[in-house]
């Protein structure tokens, strides 16, 4: 019979970590952050202060996935449509990564997680793309929680690119399109190495993938909350885990 996480959202500290199972704890996590400017714009403060404040979240969410057992946990940072957003507030988010790595990486190593990144390179700022890249460096010998972040990420974009490398190979020679199989592709994908989501979680009450690991989530439990990402903290995720928990995964088939 399978233990079910308990009640935990129900704690009156959610500094307090209370009583939990471990069976069923699903490997990989993936978060879609949304909702920093509308939590600023609730308090009549500027969206970048909702960014900011983020931060705190994306803390608490790695802290708590470390605590549940969670091996993977993927946060969508910064998508390829955002750079649509004013510039101002772009740049803001560039900076993002670069203070909190600044402020966490050391306790990130102690804690043994390792630091990956999934998307585009090329578009992302330099300052940016050092901090990312020195955060991966000094922890690619952890073996704990492996923290991804889909930064300047796009699910379409990634399909793509994958597509034109697979009929490179084929028009090279190299590849047979019979070879073409599912487990290919997902070595292909920016996510290859790390199995697909088991649940995916998003904030702020809107209910849609916003081109988000849309291969990798085709069999994902999906968890909406109205929560604005500033307020996410662990008890939120307990909750979201003990859902998922009560939930009979069949693909397709039957019990």
């Amino acid at each position: 019979m399978i233990k079910r996480v308990r009640s935990w959202w129900k704690q009156k500290d959610p500094q307090l970590l209370p009583e939990r199972s471990m069976d069923n704890v699903p490997e990989h996590v993936a978060i879609i952050m949304d909702g920093n400017g509308r939590w600023a714009k609730s308090r009549g403060l500027p969206r970048i202060v909702g960014h900011q404040t983020g931060m705190k979240a994306v803390k608490r969410a790695t802290i708590a996935a470390d605590e549940l057992g969670i091996k993977y946990l993927t946060l969508y940072a910064f998508s390829t449509e955002n750079w649509k957003r004013p510039k101002d507030e772009v740049d803001f988010l560039m900076r993002l990564p670069q203070e909190f790595l600044a402020i966490e990486l050391d306790e990130l190593i102690q804690k043994n997680v390792q630091v990956r990144m999934m998307g585009d390179r090329d578009g992302l700022p330099q300052h940016t793309l050092n901090a990312m890249e020195e955060a991966m460096r000094r922890t690619a010998g952890n073996d704990g929680l492996v923290l991804n972040f889909a930064l300047n990420y796009g699910s379409r974009k990634e399909m793509t690119d994958c597509m034109k490398e697979l009929g490179k190979q084929i028009q090279e020679g190299r590849l047979s399109p019979d070879e073409i199989s599912p487990e290919l592709i997902d070595r292909h994908l920016l996510s290859g190495g790390m199995p697909d989501p088991d649940l995916i979680i998003r904030t702020s009450g809107e209910m849609r993938l916003s081109n988000f690991m849309l291969w990798q989530l085709a069999y994902s439990e999906m968890w909406f909350t109205d929560i604005y990402w500033p307020e996410f903290n662990r008890n939120h995720l307990y909750e979201a885990v003990a859902e998922y928990q009560r939930r009979t995964r069949r693909y397709g088939g039957l019990t």
